[in-house]
């Protein structure tokens, strides 16, 4: 299988292309242009087309199936070369504003939510993606053609950033090479040029890789799915818990390098009658004492099969409501998507 055009960051690409500018011209076709295949890049020599075709793969992915939301949440279904299937999201967090005369003020904005493996190695007993197992890591070029396939479907310009959220099917620093090659690929001034603090990592504490992160000191953004307060729950919700203890993970992230004016977020998925209580938001707040921390509060996403449940909205803000009082800044994420299996938890491989 050959390799894919864009598993590059430009500095590898020119290495490969010769004359190297010709590099830099490739990239402007495949992230400003978005196009599908060399042959319409017209400013690249025919004989140079002719040798990317034998050398590369352009398009690794292919759309089988897309799902819109009510609340405007679009799933994607991408086949990869080798048949299996991944799962995107894209997540409008804002609407384009119009004036009184219909003049665009401001653009919508958009998140993505991209995989990083097909299935997943932790084995979470209440996310989705954990029931078909893992299969394999995605490349670098996997990853990033996810967000060049969602900019050409929704014709978003090269220069409208967006964020990027590495929270979809798989643990993203289980696939460290290709994860932090995908960061720089999408950070190249040249190609998408999405700004490392636009892009957040999200994991499930695999604490040595969250040091080895750290010390690439790439400027990304960490999210920690911690989801309990003490080892013994979290080792039912997250077995993996077992090697990567709660005090293993909060002494990476306390030396992760940050941006001094952003937090660490923490992804608290609360389930009824399992987290949701007061006691665990007061252990929450203790375990966090002197990290500069958000706290992300997710409901538990049911679907069937699931022994988990749903917490109330009164349970949910009460929680919310002790993190704020006692110094931690606390959100509640409305769950998007969840009528398409779209949500946190909900992405997963299909079956044709």
């Amino acid at each position: 299988m050959k390799p894919i055009i864009y598993d590059y960051p430009l500095e590898d690409l020119k290495a490969l292309v010769k004359p190297a500018f010709r590099a830099k011209q490739i990239y402007s076709w495949l992230y400003h242009n978005y196009v599908t295949s060399f042959n319409e890049m017209q400013n690249i020599p025919k004989i140079l087309r002719t040798e990317l075709n034998e050398k590369f793969e352009i398009s690794p992915l292919k759309i089988l199936q897309t799902q819109q939301s009510d609340d405007g949440t679009i799933k994607y279904l991408f086949e990869l070369k080798d048949r299996h299937t991944i799962e995107t999201v894209l997540l409008k967090m804002k609407d384009e504003k119009y004036n009184e005369n219909g003049e665009l003020i401001h653009h919508a904005k958009y998140t993505v939510c991209i995989s990083t493996q097909v299935g997943c190695k932790v084995g979470c007993s209440f996310c989705l993606t954990a029931k078909g197992g893992f299969i394999r890591n995605l490349s670098a070029g996997e990853i990033v053609a996810q967000i060049v396939y969602i900019k050409r479907n929704k014709q978003i310009e090269h220069n409208r950033r967006g964020n990027i959220v590495y929270m979809g099917m798989g643990e993203p620093l289980d696939n460290l090479t290709a994860l932090t090659t995908a960061i720089k690929i999408f950070s190249e001034s040249d190609g998408l040029a999405i700004s490392p603090r636009r892009q957040t990592v999200s994991t499930s504490g695999l604490s040595s890789k969250i040091d080895k992160l750290g010390e690439m000191d790439l400027g990304v953004n960490l999210a920690i799915s911690l989801h309990a307060v003490d080892d013994e729950l979290r080792e039912e919700l997250i077995p993996m818990n077992k090697a990567y203890n709660i005090a293993s993970i909060l002494n990476a992230v306390k030396n992760f390098p940050i941006d001094k004016r952003k937090r660490v977020m923490f992804e608290y998925l609360v389930i009824n009658e399992i987290n949701d209580d007061l006691i665990s938001a007061k252990k929450l707040v203790k375990l966090l004492h002197g990290i500069n921390a958000k706290v992300n509060l997710i409901y538990f996403n049911p679907y069937e099969g699931s022994n988990y449940k749903r917490p109330s909205n009164k349970n949910m803000q009460i929680f919310s409501d002790y993190l704020i009082n006692h110094g931690i800044l606390s959100t509640i994420r409305q769950s998007k998507g969840i009528d398409i299996s779209a949500a946190c938890g909900q992405l997963r491989e299909q079956t044709k």
